[in-house]
């Protein structure tokens, strides 16, 4: 059944205080519960209505590292662990089993168009130093850095020549006022290894 309702002349809905998606792609092997609460709570601070973790499947992480990563189902589940375990939050957190379904290597590129159909804008990009590297070295950097924004977790220790080009698309967590705490034994290398 539908209700008329009355507002009065000129009223405007109230624009949404939360808005937007933050990314953090990754394949999780070397992300620690402390290092996830962290990137939720930047998410929370700057205000993002949805963080999404999106874990790689092994092959897609074999091709971009030539590394082994465990199970994706193992990886995916643990996500799904820590989110149960942390409860209600200000961000709306989400597991994106996307690349566990496809069950092989995924593309950046495919991966990106996905996230970015599926979930709202605006777009961050949350990754690690290393991972952010590996994303300047692709061929479709250059198109995917103007459609959504970089946030690393940390500054990288030697940037790749792409990312010092696009300095002004890229922040690191943490880096304005009300900084979150960082994780107990925070070395400046953030799950290097991605």
């Amino acid at each position: 059944m539908r209700q008329n309702i009355q507002v009065p002349f000129g009223y405007e809905p109230p624009v949404p205080s939360r808005k937007g998606t933050v990314i953090f792609y990754d394949s999780f092997m070397h992300i620690s519960d402390e290092e996830l609460d962290f990137a939720a709570k930047e998410a929370a601070r700057r205000a993002f209505a949805k963080l999404v973790l999106y874990p790689l499947h092994e092959l897609t992480v074999k091709r971009m590292s030539n590394e082994q990563a465990g199970p994706f189902y193992q990886r995916e589940d643990r996500l799904h662990e820590w989110k149960r375990e942390r409860g209600a939050a200000d961000v709306e957190v989400l597991v994106e089993g996307w690349e566990g379904k496809r069950k092989k290597y995924t593309p950046a590129d495919a991966a990106f168009r996905y996230l970015t159909e599926k979930y709202p804008a605006p777009y961050f990009l949350y990754m690690t130093p290393d991972m952010a590297n590996r994303f300047a070295g692709f061929s479709s950097f250059e198109e995917w850095i103007v459609k959504l924004r970089l946030l690393l977790s940390d500054n990288p220790a030697v940037p790749h020549p792409k990312l010092e080009k696009y300095r002004h698309r890229w922040n690191v967590a943490g880096e304005t006022e009300a900084v979150p705490e960082r994780p107990a034994g925070h070395n400046g290398i953030r799950g290097g290894r991605g």
